[in-house]
């Protein structure tokens, strides 16, 4: 699957948006080699833990979290578990899922780099159960390498009262 999105450094924000869409719709769509392109071999993807009812953690390297990749390779371990089922963590079968996202805003361009924050709402069904979770995303995407990569991935989990693993798919 490709990108529909035109390559350059200036992205509109219908562009962005589409980025975005494309992200979720490979989640949705459990097309995980594709949902690996969307993301910068740098890149760390972290959900931090709520340290009380209103407070984040700060620092992945020495407070709790809720997920935390370093970087891409930490990602591709995640998704090589998912698709071969060798991680206890592995819902089976897969949910189906339904990603929503709203209130895109861009919070700061800076030469090829786009900061952006957005909320998500996501549904997924197994079991005869739907679950929701939703939250607060914040990407650092690029476009010097010839088309937007996300190049940094925090994600504040609202709804952190789970009744089970939360995986990259639920967010």
């Amino acid at each position: 699957m490709t990108i529909a999105t035109p390559i350059r450094p200036d992205l509109s924000f219908d562009e962005i948006q589409a980025f975005l869409y494309a992200e979720a719709r490979a989640l949705d769509d459990r097309d995980w080699d594709t949902w690996l392109t969307f993301y910068h071999k740098d890149c760390p993807f972290w959900m931090p833990a709520w340290d009380d009812e209103d407070k984040l953690t700060e620092d992945p390297q020495t407070e709790i979290s809720l997920m935390f990749y370093p970087d891409r390779a930490g990602i591709e371990d995640r998704v090589f578990r998912i698709k071969t089922d060798r991680s206890s963590a592995t819902s089976l079968p897969e949910p189906r899922t339904s990603h929503n996202i709203s209130n895109i805003e861009v919070l700061a361009r800076e030469g090829s780099q786009i900061k952006l924050r957005f909320n998500w709402l996501t549904l997924s069904y197994r079991y005869g159960q739907t679950d929701q979770h939703w939250g607060t995303s914040y990407y650092t995407i690029d476009t010097a390498e010839g088309r937007p990569l996300i190049t940094s991935k925090k994600v504040v989990l609202k709804n952190d009262r789970i009744h089970h693993v939360i995986d990259v798919y639920h967010i």
